[in-house]
């Protein structure tokens, strides 16, 4: 089969030595990649150091191999165009249609799945032209990709930064996969919150109750559904991965808090997909001091208490008409019973049931589910990446999701 083309734009801003990354990673992932930098790139990273790494001539100029028709050959070939770093002056010229070069030429030309990796200060980010640009082009089937936060050039942190190059190799492979879509990015346009992780509950400052959840089916949620155009919160527990390229990621540790957090960006929110493991039950009482080992005692009983039930909260009192709600069961015995039992329990339009153990799903990178629908609908996912689950996930909810002027009302 022939490699996956990838024409990778660059745009004028320091961060574009960080492209050299993303670049390696798309040629040894075996894609065939053709750099065009714009002339304003080529201060920061030369011709020569994308030609060599790509394999391929890198040229910023219409003029050069004319008889090629480079301006739109190039965009015509392409599997999937990313732009990173896109600047707020690509941006621009993007949502504009403007062609002054041979970057521009080629957004034109494309008719594949285009990315944008936005990269610049805070304050040109959150500027209502910038905003409205980048509403544009998400409109017309762009995926782009929001900021990550984090230190800027010189002394400004905020919202502005690249995100690391290995989180945007992840969204090119997953929008690469799913190109084959006719309608473009199926969530586009959508708010979606994912809970992600395991939390803790404290027992004393250095004890607390967990669970083995790693976070990583909640994080590979949130990777495809910025993939498929959306715009996502994750609310992380205690996960210790790299944040996702293009997520807003709010840190909890237990229970009480993923609930504050969940419900609060859950209310403009068009489905909620509650992944994290959260615990049931919390210590009554907190120790200020570490609980001491007492010789020839056996230690006082814990005590515990229950906490809120986050899921049913979230299913009986939607913030948003026709909201999506999905939570995950993790089940040891009678799977499907319980799974079938706790869908009804619970009021979720849709429950994904997988069976758990030491060695199963939890901090693994492959997974095996049920999902259940609260139409009586079953789908059987076959072990795989936990990358495959995520996107039947989200198979299942966007043909549930309420139309947008529907939402826009509300």
């Amino acid at each position: 089969m022939d490699k996956p083309k990838v024409v990778l734009g660059v745009s004028g801003g320091i961060a574009a030595y960080k492209t050299c990354e993303l670049l390696r990673r798309l040629t040894e992932s075996g894609h065939d990649v053709r750099v065009v930098p714009t002339e304003a790139s080529l201060n920061f990273v030369g011709e020569a150091t994308w030609a060599a790494l790509s394999g391929n001539p890198a040229s910023t100029r219409v003029w050069e191999s004319v008889h090629e028709v480079p301006h739109v050959r190039i965009g015509q070939g392409a599997d999937l165009v990313v732009v990173a770093p896109a600047t707020a002056d690509m941006l621009a010229k993007a949502a504009h249609g403007l062609a002054d070069d041979l970057l521009t030429n080629t957004l034109l030309t494309a008719r594949c799945p285009v990315v944008f990796a936005p990269a610049m200060h805070t304050e040109m980010w959150e500027h209502p032209a910038t905003q409205e640009n980048v509403a544009t082009l998400r409109r017309r089937g762009a995926v782009v990709i929001e900021p990550a936060v984090g230190r800027l050039t010189g002394k400004d942190t905020g919202k502005g930064r690249l995100p690391d190059p290995e989180e945007i190799f992840e969204v090119c492979r997953h929008v690469l996969r799913g190109r084959g879509r006719a309608d473009g990015p199926d969530l586009a346009g959508r708010h979606v919150v994912i809970s992600a992780g395991g939390t803790r509950e404290p027992l004393d400052p250095v004890r607390f109750l967990g669970n083995r959840s790693s976070g990583k089916q909640g994080y590979a949620l949130a990777r495809t559904a910025v993939a498929r155009g959306a715009r996502v919160t994750l609310v992380a527990a205690n996960a210790a991965l790299a944040d996702p390229a293009g997520v807003d990621v709010v840190r909890v540790g237990t229970a009480l808090q993923l609930r504050e957090a969940v419900l609060e960006a859950a209310a403009d929110a068009d489905a909620v997909v509650m992944a994290a493991a959260v615990a049931d039950f919390r210590p009554a009482s907190y120790a200020e001091g570490k609980i001491k080992k007492q010789d020839g005692q056996e230690p006082a009983p814990v005590a515990l208490v229950r906490n809120p039930d986050v899921l049913a909260e979230l299913s009986s009192a939607r913030s948003v008409p026709g909201q999506v709600v999905v939570g995950f069961a993790a089940e040891t015995d009678d799977v499907l019973a319980n799974g079938r039992a706790k869908l009804l329990r619970k009021g979720c339009d849709l429950l994904v049931v997988n069976e758990v153990g030491e060695a199963k799903t939890f901090g693994s990178e492959e997974n095996e589910a049920v999902i259940l629908g609260s139409d009586g609908s079953e789908l059987a996912v076959a072990h795989g990446p936990k990358e495959f689950l995520a996107d039947a996930i989200w198979d299942q909810v966007t043909p549930r999701l309420a139309p947008p002027a529907v939402l826009r009302r509300a």
